[in-house]
C-alpha cells in the first residue's frame, strides 16, 4: 500500500510500512476528513500518535503544524521504521 503526507511542508512525501500483517494504515480519505474536521486546531498542537502503526497520522499533523507527536505502538517495528 502507498502511503503519502497529504498537506502542509511534507505534502507528497510517500512514507515507509512495515512489511506484514502488524499495522492497518489509515487510508488517505479517512486522514483527509480527519484534518478538514480539525482545521485550524492543529497548528502548535500536540499529540499523541497511539497504535501509530505508520506514523501517517502523526507525520501529517507535523507536515500541518503541530509543535509535538508521541509516536506509540505495542510492536517495535513500525516505531523504528517512523524514527
Amino acid at each position: 500500500m502507498s502511503l503519502r503526507v497529504i498537506a502542509g511542508k511534507f505534502k507528497g512525501r510517500k512514507l515507509e510500512t512495515v512489511d506484514g500483517v502488524t499495522t492497518r494504515p489509515i487510508t488517505d480519505r479517512a486522514k483527509e476528513s480527519l484534518f478538514n474536521i480539525l482545521a485550524g486546531d492543529v497548528i502548535d498542537s500536540n499529540w499523541w500518535d497511539l497504535f501509530s502503526g505508520t506514523g501517517a497520522v502523526g507525520i501529517e499533523a507535523l507536515s500541518r503544524g503541530a509543535s509535538f507527536v508521541r509516536f506509540t505502538d505495542m510492536n517495535r517495528a513500525p516505531i523504528e521504521t517512523i524514527q
